[in-house]
Formats: C-alpha cells, structure tokens, sequence
C-alpha cells in the first residue's frame, strides 16, 4: 500500500529534486514559525497597561506627597542601596524639578504677584475714595464756616448799631482763679448735700481768730450745732483717714476721685479707713475735739492739695 505524504514531506521532496537538478544543495524545510502573540501575551500586556494608567492617576492625586522633601528622603534612602536605581532616581526627580516643581513655583508666584496688584489696586481705589470724601467734606465745612461768618458779622452789626458801636470785648473779662476752676469741675462731676443742717460760725478764708488755738486762715467752713447731731456722708467715697490726732481731733477724710472731703472737730466716729461711704450715710457725730472753742463741724473741700471754699459748691 502507497503511503500517503504529508504537505509538509511532499514540499520537502519537491526541494530535494529541484536542488539536485540544479546541482545545489539540499536543505530542509523550515516551517515558518507563528509570530502572532498569544492571548497570554495580550493579557499580561493589558494588565500591565492598566497598572501603568493607574500609576498615573495615583500619582497625580497625590502629586502633593510625591513632590514633599519626606518622599525624596524616603526615595534616596532605597535607591542608594543600589547605583542604577540611583541613578535612575536622580534622572527622574532632576526632571521633575525642572519641569514640574519650577512650573508649580512660577504659577504660585505669578497668582501671589497678581493677589498683591488686586490688593494694591483695591487699596488705591479706597484712598482715593477717603481722598474724595474729604475734599467734600472740607469743602462743605469751609462753605459752612462762611455761612457762620456772615451770620456772626450780621449780627455785630446788628448790635453796633444798636449799642451806638460799643461791643464789648470778650478778652478784657477777668480770668477765673484757680480756686473758682477746681469748683466748677467739682460742681460738674461731684454731687453734693449738706453734712448738717446748721449755721455758719466762720467762713473760709482770712479772718480774724478770738484764741490762739484757731489758725487765722480757715482752710474749711464751721457749721455750728449740738454735740451729738449726726454727720451724714456729702457724697459717696472711701474712707482714706479716720483719726483722732492732730489739730482737727476726731475726724474723717472721704476721698472721691481727686477729691478730699474732712469732717473734723467730731466727738464720735462711726468708720475706720478703707470704708466705702455712700451718699447720706451716717458717718460721725458733732464735737468739739482738737483745736476747737466750741461744738461745731469744720466741713472742709480739697482738689488735689489745693483748698476750695465749700460755698463755692454748696449753699449753706
């Protein structure tokens, strides 16, 4: 039985006889090898594909972590255990300086540039605007002090003419003294009442002593009354001076803000130093201890050091 030749063995003989009516050699038949990847290969290709586009975007979102010093530290740490991975490393990262990093760093300082001259310019905008402001309102307070002018040079007029020309001059009015100053302020920022209701004995000021025990300057005004009649507080304070030494004998000085109120001459005290004194509180009784002829109450006002006559303040 003829055997039966493959394609393969029937190509091969068909060389053979060619080549040997040529006279060249023989040579075998070489089946053309399959080029075409396997499906195994495609695969692990688009793994790797994927892995790579995954990289990516990993290193994209997290772009903050891998452009920080700790992640370069971290990086030359493991690659310079080896030289290629070094080098590598060195390439990679010198690339991302040059066209990462410094692109970064350039828009950072052209947006910063760009927020000042927003800034600066706002800024302009709203001094000019104070400047506008101001120029209209110094404009309306020199139309307004024109107005006021003319008004007060109508009014000298006016008042020439019906004083026959004599104005008086506000300049040659006499000066207040010290004393009638620290009153008024006294006045506008101290209220008071009366410590007693009695008469005045003596006066504040020079005078003209019976004994040589009274001084012949009263630094205070006396209110005469019975030993006993209660002291009510003049205002509120506290207590800076509760004694019984001294000329004044038993007394007390409230002080309020500058100001120094003495109770003095007092048979009895009702308060010791650091009190705090309200308005119409009794406060002691009326004596006639220290350099005293008499029962009284010497009722004396200082601003600072400075003595102020007490009917400056109070009608008694």
């Amino acid at each position: 039985m003829e055997k039966v030749l493959s394609v393969e063995e029937r190509i091969r003989r068909a060389e053979e006889i060619y080549n040997k009516r040529n006279g060249g050699n023989v040579s075998t038949y070489s089946i053309k090898e399959n080029n075409s990847p396997s499906l195994m290969h495609r695969f692990i290709k688009q793994i790797i594909v994927c892995f790579l586009i995954y990289g990516v975007f990993y290193l994209v979102s997290n772009r903050e972590y891998f452009l920080s010093q700790e992640f370069r530290n971290k990086a030359e740490e493991v690659t310079s255990q080896n030289e290629m991975l070094h080098n590598s490393y060195n390439f990679v990262m010198a690339y991302v300086d040059k066209y990462i990093v410094n692109n970064r760093e350039e828009k950072i300082n052209t947006e910063n540039i760009e927020e000042k001259q927003e800034n600066t310019n706002a800024k302009n905008e709203e001094q000019q605007e104070n400047t506008n402001e101001n120029k209209e309102e110094s404009q309306e307070k020199l139309e307004q002090n024109k107005e006021n002018e003319a008004v007060v040079n109508q009014t000298s007029e006016v008042n020439n003419e019906n004083i026959g020309g004599t104005v008086e001059n506000i300049e040659n009015m006499p000066e207040k003294s010290q004393e009638e100053k620290d009153a008024e302020e006294i006045k506008n920022t101290i209220n008071f009442i009366k410590p007693i209701n009695g008469v005045i004995s003596s006066t504040f000021g020079w005078r003209t002593p019976s004994s040589s025990i009274v001084s012949k300057y009263h630094t205070g005004i006396d209110l005469a009354a019975n030993t006993g009649t209660i002291i009510k507080s003049a205002t509120d304070g506290v207590v800076a001076i509760s004694s019984s030494e001294g000329g004044y004998g038993k007394h007390l000085n409230i002080k309020i803000n500058d100001v120094t109120i003495i109770y003095a001459h007092c048979s009895k005290l009702y308060l010791k130093e650091g009190d705090k004194v309200t308005q119409g509180q009794e406060i002691a009784e009326v004596g006639s201890t220290g350099n005293s002829t008499g029962p009284h109450l010497h009722f004396e006002i200082r601003k600072e050091d400075r003595y102020v006559d007490p009917q400056l303040i109070l009608n008694f």
